[in-house]
């Protein structure tokens, strides 16, 4: 299918991993093992490591992402370009079922991306077998790194020994991220995923995403998720305290639990009601606002 089905990860970015790897843990996360990423600069390039590394936090639906430098000499992949804007959210990665349609559908609407890129990193420490994906980046898109993702080895992602969190977290839900022009930001998103958008009731636009099965087993069916592409002045009504440092700005994310955020609430942490859920203000999660949902 030639459209974005769904949110297969975001990506909250720092300049050191260790702080981010202490935060998510405390907030009830279980991560993966650390991974160096290494990969192709061009669609014509040769695979070599970058000096960008993360840990993750596995879902039945979707994955956040813990990524930061490791190895300052090598290619960063434009991650210190994002972080001299902020630390937080930088990168929105959409799952698809068929990159080579997405991209002939991608050219075919104007959007200047050359080929698929192509991405690897180890999995179990750096001798381990190597997950792998095929990427269609957004090029130049001004809210950070902006792709389209198939993972052509799923089963060495959504792997049952990281996806077990004490805060019961179960499924990325919804991606927040605020806009000078909404209208415009909406626009070209819907021109990416080939999906319409619609009124945030917020203020704003939302685009709703049908969704994907099976990445992470049987158990997992398609469920609908949303990027929220609010107004400046909406953006406090739906993440609280919350103020754009810049704009564009990929303010926050909302995970689902599957036991009514009773062990969030049991964590003693000073959470934020919100029409949505429960938030764990940026400060206490690597600069994005994060809303547990029951």
């Amino acid at each position: 299918m030639s459209t974005a089905l769904a949110l297969d990860h975001v990506a909250v970015c720092g300049r050191e991993l260790a702080p981010l790897v202490a935060a998510y843990e405390a907030l009830g996360f279980s991560l993966s093992p650390i991974a160096q990423q290494s990969g192709k600069r061009s669609p014509d390039g040769v695979v070599e490591p970058f000096g960008t590394g993360n840990r993750c936090a596995f879902l039945r639906h979707g994955y956040v992402e813990l990524l930061a430098i490791l190895d300052p000499t090598l290619f960063d992949n434009q991650l210190g370009r994002f972080m001299d804007r902020y630390e937080g959210l930088h990168i929105l990665a959409l799952g698809v079922q068929d990159e080579m349609a997405n991209l002939a559908r991608m050219q075919a609407a104007g959007i200047a991306i050359p080929g698929v890129a192509w991405l690897e990193r180890p999995v179990d420490g750096p001798d381990g077998p190597r997950a792998k994906f095929a990427r269609l980046p957004f090029p130049d898109a001004p809210e950070g790194r902006v792709q389209l993702i198939r993972h052509l080895t799923p089963e060495l992602i959504w792997d049952k020994r990281w996806m077990n969190h004490a805060n019961h977290a179960d499924a990325l839900v919804a991606l927040v991220m605020a806009s000078a022009a909404p209208a415009e930001t909406a626009a070209r998103f819907s021109r990416l995923m080939g999906l319409p958008f619609q009124p945030d009731p917020a203020g704003g636009f939302q685009i709703r995403l049908p969704g994907m099965a099976g990445l992470a087993g049987p158990e997992a069916p398609a469920m609908e998720t949303l990027v929220r592409i609010l107004e400046p002045e909406a953006l406090g009504t739906v993440l609280p305290g919350v103020e754009a440092p810049t704009l564009p700005f990929m303010a926050g994310m909302m995970l689902r639990t599957d036991d009514g955020n009773a062990a969030i609430r049991a964590m003693g942490l000073p959470l934020v009601p919100t029409r949505d859920g429960l938030m764990v203000p940026p400060a206490l999660a690597g600069g994005a606002a994060l809303v547990f949902c029951p």
